[in-house]
């Protein structure tokens, strides 16, 4: 077998192990990665300094430790309590008011350390109302990845098509993007919870004690509580000021988790601590990280990408709505980063057909990256996130639970975002 063959059938196999969930999905994963090396489709140097992104990872692994730390205040049944009784109890108005609050979050912070901070609150006050959660996880699921879409700093494919476009500004993502994921999340969240509607009645009487429930009652140790909620907003506020402060996200991310461990040692146990982080969900990254790697490696990325320009022989409405659909489809299997890093050169390279307004090309990666990450379990970094702190809450959900709920999810903003890209960019070709 060719280097190529090899590459696609340990993908193929190692995919269809996790769909179909036989096994561990951190073992299969990382046993993908390993079969990528051992036959020798990428060496194990290239495996672990140019494949697995450890910007990632780190902030991942930060804003966990920044997240338990605050969790053992008990901040999080606070805070899931003061917004039950924001919305009366009532757990139709609450699975609108977390959907809003996670898009809006990741829209000016990043989608991990949103669902991080909100899926813990719809864990806890779901199981206080006796409501299932699976409906409200889905639906911070999608509405991290939708918001997130809105905004330069709100997902990594924005990041990188803003740094290799400087002309792009902050606002130029806002008011380009902002439209279309606003009716999206409109759209999908509604369609939510019409297909939820019976699981999110409530207990009337659940509901009333709910609301008679004294909050602060909650708040286990009020000193971590305010050292970590210090650090938190620290870290956020550094989050929100990245562009000005120059400093990397996973370096801000890094120092609220240490300055927060240095000033908690007296109240929170350390090593007990590191056993909590979500081991599963790291090494369950950095096999998929590598997997992915191996695509690229031998070029399948790449051919896939430069096959738009001979497929659509450089026609700008053309590539920019198959670059939609494309790299939507792809986002949902593979990670998006190497799909958009292997476009940008890509699209830059239409500046020789002619092209001088390349925006168009721009919005339509952008949009498909964003919100084809909805489609799968794994497609995107928030999803399996949440999946793996549901797991460890004892609420598990299985990838054809997701499935079925984002391909229809992804298929409507698909229809949205093509119908704006082409009324708003393309009519005039």
């Amino acid at each position: 077998m060719t280097e190529v063959a090899w590459t696609l059938a340990i993908f193929i196999i190692s995919y269809a192990f996790l769909i179909f969930e036989k096994g561990n999905r951190a073992l299969v994963a990382v046993a993908g990665g390993t079969a990528m090396v051992f036959v020798g489709v990428l060496d194990l140097n290239a495996a672990f300094f140019q494949y697995v992104d450890w910007h990632t990872l780190t902030l991942l692994l930060a804003m966990m430790i920044l997240v338990l730390v605050t969790s053992q205040s008990g901040l999080f049944e606070y805070m899931a309590i003061k917004a039950a009784q924001f919305v009366g109890g009532r757990a139709l108005p609450l699975f609108f008011l977390l959907a809003a609050m996670t898009a809006v979050g990741s829209a000016f912070l990043n989608n991990v350390t949103t669902v991080l901070l909100l899926a813990p609150m719809a864990m806890k006050v779901t199981g206080m109302l006796n409501v299932p959660s699976l409906p409200y996880l889905l639906a911070i699921i999608l509405a991290s990845n939708i918001g997130g879409t809105a905004t330069l700093i709100g997902d990594p494919p924005n990041l990188m098509i803003g740094q290799a476009v400087p002309e792009l500004t902050f606002n130029d993502f806002l008011v380009h993007l902002g439209p279309p994921v606003l009716v999206i999340f409109i759209c999908v969240m509604l369609g939510l919870a019409c297909y939820y509607r019976r699981s999110l009645q409530g207990d009337p009487y659940l509901r009333n004690r709910l609301m008679n429930m004294e909050a602060k009652a909650y708040i286990k140790n009020s000193r971590l509580m305010v050292k970590s909620v210090s650090v938190l907003t620290a870290t956020l506020i550094g989050f929100t000021l990245q562009p000005f402060l120059g400093v990397e996200l996973t370096a801000i991310a890094m120092a609220g988790a240490l300055l927060i461990l240095f000033i908690s040692y007296q109240e929170v146990d350390t090593e007990a601590l590191y056993k909590d982080v979500e081991w599963v969900t790291i090494f369950f990254f950095v096999g998929l990280f590598i997997l992915v790697g191996g695509l690229e490696e031998q070029g399948v990325i790449d051919e896939l990408a430069q096959s738009l320009i001979y497929a659509t022989k450089g026609d700008v409405p053309t590539t920019s709505l198959l670059i939609l659909w494309m790299s939507g489809v792809l986002s949902g299997f593979v990670d998006n980063v190497p799909f958009v890093a292997a476009m940008i050169p890509i699209i830059e390279e239409f500046e020789q057909f002619g092209v001088v307004d390349l925006d168009p090309l721009w919005w339509s990666l952008a949009l498909g990256a964003c919100l084809g990450g909805n489609a799968t379990l794994i497609g995107s970094t928030a999803n399996v996130v949440v999946a793996g702190l549901a797991a460890k809450a004892g609420t598990p959900f299985s990838y054809m639970d997701f499935l079925k709920i984002g391909v229809p999810v992804v298929f409507l903003s698909f229809i949205i975002a093509t119908v704006y890209v082409l009324f708003r960019y393309l009519l005039m070709y």
